[in-house]
């Protein structure tokens, strides 16, 4: 018994020990609960620290941001048409090519303008003529006006004023003569006019672009420019032989200056002449006025045949070719400058804060991650609907309130945007700085 003793004392030891290490084992211990909800009332606490603090921070932002992606790029486009018709001579620039101010864009066949501004010119050169001869009869008047004043040396009188107005007659011949060239230089300007416009036409009809009646109009008018030369250039030796005349005459009035003294001594009317060739001599002074601003015309007309960029910028929307027919006010194409802004339309309840010169920071959806700078410019006064072609009428019984936006433009700082290819109607989203 005493060797069997401690045998079943350390079994039973044993036993009460496997029984306890497995009661122990299926319960969990005191202190790893309490860790565990240590640990999960820490998480707790810092997701609600964490939540709390993003809160914060939006409603932070918000009071110191206002955004919106209602907003587009604007900017200002140049229709360029002509100032006159014509066929298209060469066409210089293309689609989206950038040009500065004053780069030649198109020119329109001159030759029909260029004659326009000859035939001005003969006409000026012919209405100088013809003061000039007026002038002259003013003092062939005024000559023979003194005549019947001077009764007392009436022969000697006569016989200077008879050689006087001889030699005046012959320079008014030499005038008329002057005239009569310059008559021929016109019709040579319309002549050559109506050779291009007939060969032009036999051209066109050639390729059944015209009808035949505008190649007979076409052929009548080069005729009758012809006819013009003709009649211009018989005129010319009209005057020539005029003037021979007139130098004859000189000699003439020589012998019969007692009976032209006598004459002249008899005008009573001498006055009313002088009047009246004074009147004359002012009408042709006006008439070379009227010929050199016909000249001015004409020259100006020509000079609208080249089409030039007014402004610098990029070429869009081109619309015109080489040979085409081109009327006045029509669009040729359009120029965009390098001036762009942005027109952010935000609500009305983002407005209260809002004021002008805060800065701005763009993002361009063409340009992701990239951050362009500006300015608040002004704020519209009004809504953008007041605006528009039928504005809202709440004068209904029907009444559901609408948060309005209103427009605001905001202005590019610096040249950072200069090196991107912006263009009005693409979308930005703008961030003002309201602090």
């Amino acid at each position: 018994m005493s060797t069997t003793l401690p045998t079943t004392t350390t079994t039973a030891r044993n036993g009460h020990s496997t029984v306890d290490a497995v009661t122990d084992a299926q319960a969990p211990a005191p202190s790893r609960v309490s860790r565990r909800r240590r640990w999960l009332v820490v998480l707790g606490a810092t997701a609600a620290a964490l939540v709390l603090g993003m809160g914060v921070g939006y409603y932070l932002y918000a009071r110191g941001y206002e955004s919106t992606d209602d907003a587009f790029i604007e900017g200002r486009v140049v229709q360029l048409s002509p100032r006159v018709s014509g066929h298209v001579l060469t066409v210089r620039v293309d689609d989206n090519q950038v040009v500065k101010a004053g780069d030649l864009l198109a020119e329109i066949d001159p030759r029909d303008y260029q004659a326009k501004v000859d035939q001005a010119r003969a006409a000026l050169q012919a209405a100088i003529a013809r003061q000039h001869s007026s002038q002259i009869n003013v003092g062939v008047v005024d000559v023979t006006s003194g005549a019947g004043v001077q009764q007392a040396s009436a022969s000697l009188q006569a016989a200077t004023t008879a050689v006087a107005t001889a030699r005046a007659q012959v320079t008014v011949s030499q005038d008329r003569l002057n005239q009569a060239r310059a008559q021929i230089a016109a019709a040579q300007a319309d002549a050559v006019r109506a050779d291009m416009d007939h060969r032009r036409a036999t051209e066109l009809f050639g390729r059944d672009l015209v009808a035949r009646q505008d190649l007979d109009h076409a052929v009548a008018d080069a005729h009758m420019a012809e006819a013009k030369l003709a009649e211009a250039r018989a005129n010319e030796q009209a005057a020539t032989s005029a003037l021979r005349q007139a130098e004859s005459q000189v000699v003439e009035a020589q012998a019969k200056a007692a009976e032209a003294a006598g004459r002249l001594a008899g005008a009573n009317a001498a006055p009313q002449q002088v009047a009246q060739s004074r009147a004359q001599a002012e009408t042709s002074a006006a008439e070379v006025a009227q010929a050199r601003a016909d000249v001015d015309s004409a020259e100006l007309a020509l000079s609208y045949t080249k089409v030039y960029a007014p402004v610098p910028g990029r070429v869009t929307r081109k619309a015109v070719e080489v040979g085409a027919l081109v009327q006045p006010g029509q669009a040729l194409m359009a120029l965009v400058p390098r001036d762009f802004w942005v027109v952010a339309n935000f609500k009305e309840t983002q407005l209260s804060r809002m004021r002008s010169g805060q800065p701005v920071e763009i993002d361009v959806d063409a340009f992701p991650g990239v951050k362009f700078h500006g300015h608040v410019d002004s704020i519209q006064s009004g809504a953008g609907a007041r605006f528009s072609l039928l504005p809202p009428e709440n004068a209904t019984g029907n009444f559901v309130k609408v948060v309005q936006r209103v427009p605001v433009k905001i202005v590019f700082d610096g040249a950072d945007f200069a090196s991107y290819p912006l263009g009005p109607g693409m979308s930005v989203v703008p961030t003002v700085m309201l602090r």
